[in-house]
């Protein structure tokens, strides 16, 4: 990573507790990660992998009671610049006590009246207008009493420079316009429930980018649209990329979403990051080194060519064998290994009993596999 980065995440963790089983879910599990200024980082893996808690946890979203987050996330703001740079769960272990068993969290004590207002304290002016957020379902998301126009027109006014109720108007209408809403001052006036799902996507996409954040991000934007939507959607987060070189961090489980939009790419699972690098090395179907589950991930993917996906010798379409790993009871070895089709003899025996590292294999290239842990002794900063 050449530019400074915007955020960087340093083994965040973020855990809930289940009274249900009296156990812990490790919903996030060590994760570390960068995005560069002007960059777009993906982060790609199946449901349940935790891409969208550490969207959540960026910005404290999480509920949860005791739910926990440790770890360092350090936020710069636009420029980067070392003396604006700030970590966002600073002072958060001071309300949480917690206990542990051979390297486990076993039970949490959390002074939550404490912890929420600490969490307040921290992101007044960071939520909405430095870090800003689209999320999974717009129509949900969008406040269903408000017009669109007050809605954008309320986010103007509170996070930017402008007061006035006509010009924050104006610029709401305006950015309607760029994000491609047809009739702009019609949609200004409507509600939510009158509107598609695509058109209150696009309404999400105006108001977080009316507030001019430093880093932009999109959680599963175009889940919930059809097809034709969902192309429209993805082609508009290029068009506005292009145009404002907004600092994204896009989540998404469609790898080719992914693959249009993104400079960088972290694949998630069980919680943690198996692979981390340029998105032409990791998306690339015929690149190596690859994780086995970056493989399996893009082997799974439909093809034209092979109406439809590219299928085994008995006709069917390749996928991933069993289920993903239970974040409650998350083995001591590496997390993939129940469903890896390229385990050898030579490693089996670690890949059973130790977690590996996330080896460097390229420059910012790394990979938590056994099979590349001789290519470096010890994990490396994000990068």
């Amino acid at each position: 990573m050449t530019r400074p980065a915007v955020l960087e995440i340093r083994d965040l963790r973020t855990y809930f507790y289940s009274r249900a089983k009296e156990a812990f879910i490790r919903s996030v599990d060590g994760v570390s990660l960068a995005v560069a200024a002007g960059e777009t980082l993906g982060v790609v893996g199946e449901s349940g992998s935790g891409k969208s808690v550490t969207a959540l946890s960026i910005l404290s979203l999480v509920g949860g009671s005791p739910g926990v987050i440790t770890g360092t996330i350090e936020f710069a703001g636009a420029t980067g610049a070392g003396t604006a740079r700030r970590n966002l769960l600073e002072d958060l272990g001071r309300y949480v006590r917690v206990s542990e068993r051979d390297g486990r969290i076993v039970a949490v004590t959390k002074d939550e009246p404490g912890w929420r207002a600490r969490v307040e304290r921290a992101l007044t002016g960071v939520r909405g207008k430095e870090i800003a957020m689209i999320f999974q379902n717009p129509k949900s998301s969008l406040n269903p009493f408000l017009t669109v126009g007050q809605q954008i027109s309320e986010a103007i006014r509170l996070h930017t420079p402008v007061t006035d109720a006509g010009e924050a108007k104006q610029r709401a209408i305006d950015w309607l316009e760029r994000v491609r809403m047809d009739s702009p001052r019609l949609r200004f006036d409507q509600y939510p429930d009158g509107l598609s799902g695509g058109m209150c996507q696009r309404a999400m996409i105006a108001m977080a980018l009316a507030s001019e954040p430093s880093l932009l991000i999109a959680d599963e934007p175009t889940t919930g649209l059809d097809a034709t939507i969902q192309s429209r959607v993805v082609a508009l987060l290029a068009e506005l990329k292009s145009e404002f070189g907004v600092t994204t961090l896009l989540i998404s489980h469609d790898v080719r979403v992914v693959s249009r939009l993104a400079d960088t790419v972290a694949v998630m699972y069980g919680g943690t990051v198996m692979e981390h690098g340029p998105a032409r090395d990791v998306l690339a179907p015929g690149s190596e080194p690859k994780h086995p589950y970056t493989a399996a991930l893009l082997a799974s993917l439909p093809s034209a060519q092979t109406n439809g996906g590219r299928r085994t010798v008995d006709g069917r379409l390749p996928v991933i064998r069993g289920e993903v790993v239970d974040t409650m009871d998350v083995p001591r070895g590496c997390r993939f290994y129940a469903r890896c089709d390229r385990v050898t003899e030579a490693i089996r025996a670690r890949c059973l009993g130790q977690e590996p590292a996330l080896a460097t294999v390229a420059a910012g290239h790394r990979i938590r596999c056994h099979l590349y842990a001789g290519e470096t002794c010890a994990e490396t900063r994000p990068g």
